[in-house]
């Protein structure tokens, strides 16, 4: 027996996160009956599982896929919209997602997989990887407000971020290196001290860095960048 999330994960159709979101909103049903709770189990080798009323098995082969985006392409496997979505620049047999999100004008290094169990420990508070960001401002940020990012400012929703590394490139250039992923967190980090984010680029997760893969470009990672990425933890 398998909980139905884990199953989901490792059909390569999300992470357990999101397939815990695909459960909750209705999507998925075993043996003909949509399951909305958690918590459930099934017998993965005589359960039929339907994810938006298409049968789903386990993926064989796993892969890693390490995508410089572009701005203009949005960080889901579809677009209500009708926008383009990071999916279409890359062309793999396997159906691959994202881990984690870029928003619609930010570039920079994304990684997709198929492997449930990969992208759960990637994004797990526990473990998630450390992104390190370059921010341009529309204007000067003084010294003062560097530090208040440095020690954690409130957001957008009242969360309050930890603490970050900002390290100053110019009057309005910097370096953001910060553990949490929340939706627009360092344009919102620079607006909580009164900046905004012109331009936005994700150049590192953890210490994996490509300076040499062009914009809308995409490689396999290797198996060493696989296993660092499985056995970092930003708590150590």
């Amino acid at each position: 027996m398998i909980r139905l999330q884990k199953y989901i994960a490792s059909c390569g159709a999300a992470s357990r996160r999101a397939a815990e979101e695909m459960i909750a909103s209705g999507r998925v049903s075993v043996n003909g009956k949509t399951v909305t709770e958690m918590g459930v189990s099934i017998d993965e080798y005589n359960d039929e599982v339907m994810l938006d009323g298409r049968v789903i098995v386990p993926e064989e082969k796993k892969v890693y896929i390490l995508l410089s985006k572009p701005k203009g392409y949005v960080t889901t496997a579809c677009d209500d919209h009708g926008r383009p979505t990071v999916l279409d620049l890359v062309d793999v047999p396997e159906r691959v997602f994202p881990v984690g999100r870029l928003d619609l004008n930010t570039e920079g290094l994304l990684i997709l997989t198929n492997d449930g169990e990969f992208a759960n420990h990637l994004m797990h508070p526990r473990y998630e990887c450390e992104k390190t960001y370059f921010a341009r401002t529309a204007e000067p940020v003084d010294d003062s407000a560097l530090e208040m990012l440095r020690k954690g400012v409130k957001i957008e929703g009242g969360f309050v971020t930890s603490p970050a590394t900002v390290i100053r490139k110019d009057a309005n250039k910097f370096s953001v290196r910060i553990r949490e992923g929340k939706k627009r967190q360092v344009r919102k980090m620079f607006e909580a001290v009164g900046a905004k984010v012109l331009y936005l680029r994700r150049t590192a997760i953890g210490e994996l860095r490509d300076t040499q893969l062009e914009k809308g470009k995409w490689r396999y990672l290797t198996r060493e960048e696989v296993n660092y990425l499985m056995n970092y933890s930003s708590e150590k």
